[in-house]
C-alpha cells in the first residue's frame, strides 16, 4: 500500500488541506503537484492520479484551494484565479519541504482549468522540471466562444449580481459549476454534467456551486498565452471531442513552447479522468516523466 498522509500548509494565512504520498525507496526523488480544475476538490479523481506516481517512484502532493474542499476560507466556493496561483506557490512550497522531496525536481500537473494554471505558475518558480498540463483551458475566448453569446450574457449578468452583492455585504450569488445545456451554469457541454459526477467517489458529497463573479474573468484568461516563455518539458493532453475547453488554442500553445508534447485523445473533456481512457492518458504520464526527469 502506498503511504498517504494527511498534511496542510498556509497561503495567504489560511490553511491548504492536502493529501502527500510517499512513494517507497531511499533517497530523494522528484515530486508531482496536482491541483484541480474549477470547482474541483481532491477527492476527484486526484487520489487516483497520485497513486500511479507513487507507485512509479515519484512523491506526489495533492491538495484543496482555499474556499473549497477541507481548505479554509469564506466565503466557501469562492474561485478566484489570483488566489489559485498563490495557492500553487504555497504548495509546492510545502513540497519542498517534505522529507524524501528533491526540491528541484517539482513537476506542475494541471488538469482543465488548472491546467493553465500550472503555465505561470512555472514561469514564477525556480526549480521546476516538468509541467502536464491535461484538458486545459488556455484561451478565455475560445472558452467564452464555445459558450455561445447568450450563455455568456446571462453568466456575466449573475456575475453583476454577486458583486453587488458583494459590494452590500450579503453572501454570493450562486450557480451551478455543472448543468445541462441551456441552463444557467458554467459548464454546459452536452454530457458536462454526467461527465463530471463520474469522478465523484462513492458516499461523497460536493459542493456544485460556484459565486458567480468568477465569470468576469474567465473570458478574459488566457495562460496560454504565456507558453512561449515556457522552457521546461511540457505535456499536454487534449480531447479531440472536447466541448468543455476548446483544444485549438492548446495545439497553437503547444507548438509555440520550446519542449512541448502534444497528444490527441478520442474521448471528450471528462473521459480523461476515469477507465478506460484513465489508464491511457496516466500511463502516456509516466513515459513523460520518464524522460523529462531523467
Amino acid at each position: 500500500m502506498i503511504e498517504r498522509l494527511d498534511v496542510h500548509f498556509v497561503s495567504q494565512g489560511l490553511r491548504c488541506a492536502g493529501w502527500f504520498y510517499r512513494a517507497e525507496g531511499d533517497g530523494a526523488r522528484p515530486c508531482i503537484v496536482l491541483g484541480h480544475g474549477f470547482g474541483g476538490t481532491r477527492e476527484m479523481r486526484l487520489d487516483a492520479y497520485a497513486e500511479v506516481f507513487a507507485e512509479a517512484g515519484y512523491h506526489a502532493l495533492v491538495f484543496d484551494y482555499r474556499h473549497f474542499g477541507d481548505s479554509e476560507g469564506e466565503p466557501r466556493q469562492l474561485l478566484d484565479i489570483g488566489r489559485q496561483h498563490q495557492d500553487w506557490h504555497a504548495a509546492i512550497d510545502c513540497a519542498r519541504a517534505m522529507t524524501g522531496v528533491d526540491s528541484g525536481r517539482i513537476v506542475l500537473w494541471g488538469t482543465s482549468f488548472s491546467g493553465g494554471h500550472v503555465i505561470p505558475v512555472a514561469l514564477k518558480q525556480s526549480g521546476i522540471a516538468a509541467v502536464i498540463s491535461q484538458v486545459p483551458h488556455l484561451s478565455g475566448i475560445a472558452t467564452a466562444s464555445a459558450s455561445g453569446p447568450a450563455q455568456n450574457f446571462r453568466l456575466g449578468a449573475a456575475a453583476c449580481r454577486d458583486l453587488i452583492r458583494k459590494m452590500l455585504g450579503l453572501s454570493p450569488y450562486y450557480v451551478p459549476i455543472v448543468g445541462q445545456p441551456g441552463t444557467l451554469a458554467a459548464m454546459t457541454a452536452p454530457g458536462a454534467e454526467e461527465g463530471a459526477r463520474r469522478l465523484y467517489p462513492e458516499d461523497y458529497e460536493p459542493n456544485e456551486m460556484v459565486a458567480a463573479r468568477i465569470f468576469l474573468h474567465v473570458g478574459l484568461y488566457s495562460p496560454g498565452r504565456l507558453a512561449p516563455g515556457l522552457t521546461v518539458p511540457w505535456l499536454v493532453q487534449l480531447a479531440s471531442g472536447d466541448l468543455t475547453t476548446p483544444i485549438r488554442p492548446a495545439i497553437k500553445a503547444a507548438m509555440k513552447s520550446q519542449q512541448s508534447k502534444l497528444i490527441v485523445y478520442r474521448c471528450d473533456h471528462f473521459d480523461v479522468y476515469v477507465p478506460p481512457r484513465f489508464e491511457q492518458t496516466v500511463e502516456d504520464q509516466i513515459i513523460f516523466l520518464r524522460h523529462a526527469l531523467q
